[in-house]
C-alpha cells in the first residue's frame, strides 16, 4: 500500500512538473528571443542610419567640391594665375567658401588633400594643415576615381554606464576633387581628394539607448511574468501538497478503517461466542451462591468472586461489542449541562471513594442540542472514568461548557483533571483502540468516546503535561 501511495503521488505530480518546465522554458525562450530581436532591430537601425549618412555625406562632399571649384578655384586662377594655399589671402578665401557651404549642416570637418602627394593642403581644423600620410587606402582609392567611406566608432552598451568613456562615432567620406569644364561638367582630371567627416555620436547613442530600452523593458516584462508565474506555481505547489496530504490522510484513515472493520468483525464474533457461556457461568454462580449460604456459609465468598469476575468480564465483552458494532444515534433535544450533571451524580460514590471533587463551570445560555443522550452519556462516563483512573491519590475534576469565541454556533465541553498527565509520546496513541498503559482495562474507553463524538460531527482533542494533569476538549455544532 505505501508503494502504491508513493507511486500515485509521483504520477499526480508529473503533469504539474511538465507545466512548470514548459512555462519557465517558454519565458526563457521569449526573453532570449526579445534580446536577439532588440539586437537585430538596433543593428538594422544602425545600418539604415549609416547608409543614409553615407549618401548624405557623398552629396555634401560633391556640393563642397562644386562650390570650391566655382567660388575659389576659378576666381583664384583668373586672378593669380595659380593656386597657392601658402598665400594667406587664398587660404582665407578657400576657408570662407568651405565654411559658408557647410554652415548649418551636420559636418564635423572638411579636409582637402593634394593630388600629387599625401599631404593635407586645407582643413577646417587648422592643426591638421600640412600633416602628411593621413589619407591611407581611402585617399589612394579616391585618387583612382572611387568614392570611399569609413566608419570610426567606439560605441557599445557599456558606454551608457555612468563613468564610462563617451560614445564616439565618425563617418569619414573620401571623394575625388575633379576639375570642371566650361559647361560645368566634371572631367576626369583629379585635382585632389576631399574628405568630409560627420559626427554620428548622437545618432549612435540614440540607437544604443533604444536597444537598452528594449532590453530593460523586456527584462522588466519577463521579470513581472516570471514573478507572477512563480506566485502561481508556489500557490499551485501549496494546493497540490495540501491535496496530497489530504489524500494521504484519507488513505491512512481508510486503511485504519479497513483494519478496524476486520478487527471489529473478529471482536464481535469472539465476544458473541464468549457472552452466552459467560451468562451461563454467571447464572450458575448465583445459584451456587444461594446454596452455599444455606449449606456452607464459610465458602460462599468463592461464589461471590465468580459472580464479581463474570460481571467484570461481561462489562468487557459489552465494551468490545459497543466498539465492534457501534449503535446508530437516536437524536433528541438534550441539554449538555443536564447530561454532565447526571454522569457526575452516577460517579459520585466512586469520586468520594477516591477523594476526588468536581468543580462545574457550566454556561447558562446553552441551547438544547440534537444528540443521542445514551451514547453521549456513555462518552462522558468514559472520560470521567479515565480522569478518576488518572488520580489515584485524589484531585479535582473541572467541567466547563461555553460557546466558542470565534464561532458562536460551536459548543465546547472541557473536562480537566489534576492527575498524572500523559507523556508527549503517548498523546498520539490514546484514542487508538486497545491501547492502554493501565494494568486493567481494554483500552477502548477513549476510542469509543471518540467514535461517538465523531458520529455527531464533533471533535475531541487532548491537552496534557506529565505530572500536571490532562484536559479533554470536545467541540460540537449547535443546529
Amino acid at each position: 500500500m505505501p508503494v502504491r501511495t508513493q507511486q500515485s503521488k509521483i504520477d499526480s505530480l508529473r503533469p504539474f512538473r511538465l507545466v512548470k518546465f514548459f512555462s519557465f522554458t517558454g519565458l526563457g525562450l521569449v526573453l532570449i528571443t526579445t534580446l536577439v530581436l532588440s539586437w537585430v532591430i538596433s543593428n538594422y537601425a544602425k545600418k539604415v542610419m549609416l547608409e543614409r549618412s553615407e549618401s548624405y555625406s557623398l552629396l555634401l562632399a560633391e556640393h563642397v567640391n562644386r562650390q570650391v571649384f566655382l567660388q575659389f578655384v576659378l576666381p583664384t586662377v583668373l586672378r593669380y594665375g595659380e593656386i597657392a594655399l601658402r598665400n594667406p589671402t587664398q587660404f582665407k578665401r578657400l576657408d570662407t567658401v568651405v565654411r559658408n557651404t557647410t554652415e548649418g549642416l551636420n559636418v564635423d570637418s572638411v579636409t582637402i588633400f593634394d593630388s600629387e602627394e599625401n599631404i593635407i593642403s586645407y582643413s577646417t581644423k587648422a592643426e591638421e594643415v600640412g600633416v602628411r600620410d593621413e589619407g591611407g587606402k581611402e585617399y589612394e582609392r579616391a585618387l583612382n576615381g572611387f568614392n570611399t567611406s569609413r566608419l570610426m566608432s567606439s560605441a557599445s552598451l557599456l558606454n551608457l554606464l555612468p563613468g564610462s568613456d563617451p560614445i564616439s562615432s565618425k563617418l569619414l567620406t573620401y571623394i575625388p576633387f575633379r576639375r570642371e569644364n566650361p559647361l560645368s561638367e566634371r572631367t576626369d582630371d583629379i585635382m585632389g581628394v576631399t574628405k568630409v567627416v560627420q559626427d554620428l555620436s548622437d545618432d549612435i547613442e540614440a540607437i544604443l539607448r533604444l536597444q537598452l530600452s528594449i532590453i530593460v523593458i523586456s527584462i522588466l516584462i519577463m521579470g513581472t511574468l516570471f514573478f507572477i508565474l512563480m506566485q502561481i506555481v508556489t500557490k499551485a505547489d501549496q494546493i497540490n501538497e495540501a491535496r496530497a496530504q489530504e489524500r494521504r490522510r484519507l488513505e491512512d484513515k481508510l486503511n485504519q478503517a479497513e483494519r478496524l472493520a476486520s478487527l471489529g468483525e473478529m471482536v464481535a464474533s469472539v465476544s458473541h461466542e464468549i457472552k452466552n457461556p459467560l451468562g451461563i457461568v454467571h447464572s450458575t454462580a448465583e445459584i451456587l451462591n444461594k446454596r452455599l449460604q444455606e449449606q456452607a456459609p464459610g465458602s460462599k465468598h468463592l461464589a461471590e468472586i465468580i459472580i464479581t469476575e463474570t460481571s467484570r468480564l461481561d462489562d468487557i465483552v459489552r465494551e468490545f461489542l459497543d466498539f465492534a458494532r457501534p449503535q446508530v444515534p437516536q437524536y433528541s433535544k438534550v441539554l449538555i449541562n443536564d447530561l454532565l450533571v447526571k454522569v457526575e451524580e452516577f460517579m459520585q460514590p466512586e469520586l468520594s471513594k477516591n477523594k476526588i471533587t468536581v468543580e462545574n463551570h457550566l454556561a447558562a445560555d446553552l441551547l438544547p442540542m440534537d444528540i443521542d443522550q445514551n451514547l453521549f452519556y456513555r462518552a462522558f462516563l468514559n472520560l470521567f472514568i479515565n480522569a478518576v483512573q488518572a488520580m489515584p491519590d485524589g484531585g479535582v475534576i473541572t467541567v466547563s461548557t461555553f460557546l466558542a469565541a470565534k464561532e458562536k454556533k460551536k459548543v465546547v465541553i472541557k473536562i480537566e483533571d489534576t492527575g498524572i498527565g500523559i507523556g508527549e509520546e503517548k498523546l498520539t496513541m490514546i484514542f487508538t483502540p486497545f491501547y492502554t498503559d493501565k494494568n486493567r482495562g481494554t483500552g477502548l474507553g477513549l476510542a469509543i468516546a471518540k467514535n461517538i463524538i465523531e458520529q455527531h460531527n464533533g471533535t475531541i482533542t487532548v491537552e496534557s503535561e506529565a505530572g500536571k494533569g490532562s484536559a479533554f476538549i470536545i467541540t460540537l455544532s449547535q443546529h
